[in-house]
């Protein structure tokens, strides 16, 4: 095999429950694990490796991505924090298969895949585009007969959306800039 692999969700050890037994139907982790298996990360410009190469064995970038997810949808930045977060939490030992990639793994895969990350932001978004979550066609009213509570804060046309699109993609830059730099901390 070229990657490391994990362990089985459904091994059974001492204890009477296995992993799986730990995580509800409902859990969010659940969610994460079936959007990033539906992904071709290749195609998102993620690196992937071959396993050709002589050395450890490289960890697969699903379960990086997956780690990497079910932290920022939990407010965790650092590396550090995600290493720790993988030796505690049940849902992520669920999610990952009780990998504990160190905090210098985590943090390369950040700084080589930042623009592949930015791409699957958009891909999500046209993923809910695409299930009917959102629309994503700019409606605009013009008319005086219709009573609204709108202040000029409140206001949008094809302009300030445009300048609003702008600001997401410098706030998505921002996040990752803070993420490197707690690493570098």
């Amino acid at each position: 095999m070229p990657y490391i692999e994990g362990e089985d969700r459904h091994q059974i050890y001492l204890l009477p429950n296995t992993l799986d037994d730990f995580v509800d139907e409902e859990n969010p982790v659940r969610v994460i694990d079936a959007y990033v298996d539906s992904l071709n990360l290749e195609e998102l410009g993620f690196q992937v490796y071959s396993g050709i190469k002589a050395g450890q064995k490289p960890y697969r970038r699903e379960d990086l991505l997956k780690l990497y997810l079910y932290c920022y949808m939990n407010g965790i930045r650092s590396s550090r924090k995600m290493e720790i977060e993988t030796k505690r939490n049940i849902e992520l030992m669920w999610l990952i298969s009780k990998l504990q990639p160190d905090h210098g793994t985590l943090s390369a895969f950040m700084k080589n895949n930042k623009t592949a990350i930015k791409k699957l932001f958009k891909e999500f978004t046209l993923m809910l585009k695409g299930f009917g979550l959102i629309d994503g066609q700019l409606v605009a009213i013009d008319g005086t007969k219709l009573k609204a509570n709108c202040s000029k804060k409140q206001h949008f046309n094809a302009n300030i959306i445009s300048k609003k699109l702008e600001h997401i993609d410098e706030k998505i830059d921002a996040y990752l800039h803070d993420f490197l730099t707690e690493d570098n901390r």
